[in-house]
This record gives structure tokens, sequence and C-alpha cells, in this order.
């Protein structure tokens, strides 16, 4: 059973889900359920059939929430320091080509969101930064051809 990494803000937000889906959802689908069954046939129901569907796909989310949290393990990023990069780093990137600033955040695979600045630890990227100092350079080959980065700020917390 290997660990999944993620960051406090991350486990945070996998129990709140998992209590959303226990607690709201499911009697919500319990609800629409028996609804559905009080019209009859249910070989035509397609209400009937769209809430057991529902109920399918919120119980699978909960089973993989579940072993989400068990198999966790929260790396409270406030308590980490150092001059390299490593998990929970933000880090400001410059891009050699463009000037533009880039800062990521490096988290678990689960808390990922590009657009909120936050990447995966197992994406390209990441990967490459981990271990670097401020001032070294990397390449990532993306979508659009390699491109090469500078590190020009490492903070944690």
């Amino acid at each position: 059973m290997n660990k999944v990494p993620m960051t406090s803000a991350g486990s945070v937000a996998l129990k709140e889900e998992l209590r959303w889906r226990q607690q709201e959802e499911r009697p919500r689908i319990i609800e629409a359920i028996a609804e559905a069954r009080a019209h009859g046939d249910l070989s035509e129901n397609a209400e009937y059939h769209a809430a057991k569907e529902a109920q399918s796909l919120n119980e699978g989310r909960v089973g993989e929430l579940e072993d989400l949290i068990a198999r966790a393990e929260v790396i409270d990023v406030s308590k980490l320091s150092g001059d390299t990069i490593k998990f929970g780093a933000t880090v400001m990137l410059v891009d050699e080509d463009t000037e533009e600033k880039k800062t990521y955040q490096i988290v678990g695979d689960q808390e990922a969101d590009v657009k909120a600045g936050r990447i995966s630890i197992s994406s390209p990227i990441a990967r490459a930064l981990i271990g670097k100092a401020v001032g070294e350079t990397i390449e990532v080959n993306a979508p659009g051809g390699a491109r090469g980065y500078e590190v020009v700020e490492i903070r944690y917390g």
C-alpha cells in the first residue's frame, strides 16, 4: 500500500468532499431513487435509471476518497524549509524565451490545479524542479516543444 503525498489543505479538501458525498449527496440520491420508484414500471423509468447511475458514481467516488484518505501522507508545508525544491515548495520560474514569470506550488496528484498554480509532484515540470536551487535552470518537454526555465525564488509555507 503506497502512501499518497498531499498538503494539509489537500487533505482537508478530500475529507470535506467525502463528508459532503456521504451526508448530503447520498441521502439526496436515495430520495431520488425512492421518488422514481413511486412512478411505477422500472424497466422504462429513465428517472430511476439516472438516479441509480448517480448512486453508482457517488459510491465509487466515496470508495476512492476513503482509499486516498487512508493512504494519505499529509505533509505540513509550513514546517518545511531549505534551499532546494521539494514537495510543498512554492517556486517562481522565469521562462528563458519570453521572460514571463510563473509561480507554482508542488502538491499531490489529487490537489493539482494548474490554473490555481498547483502542479502535481508527478508532472514533468515538478520532476525536473525537484532538487534544484535558486539560479539553476531546467528544461521541460512541453506540448509546444522544449521550454527552458530559471528558478528565481523558492519558498515554503
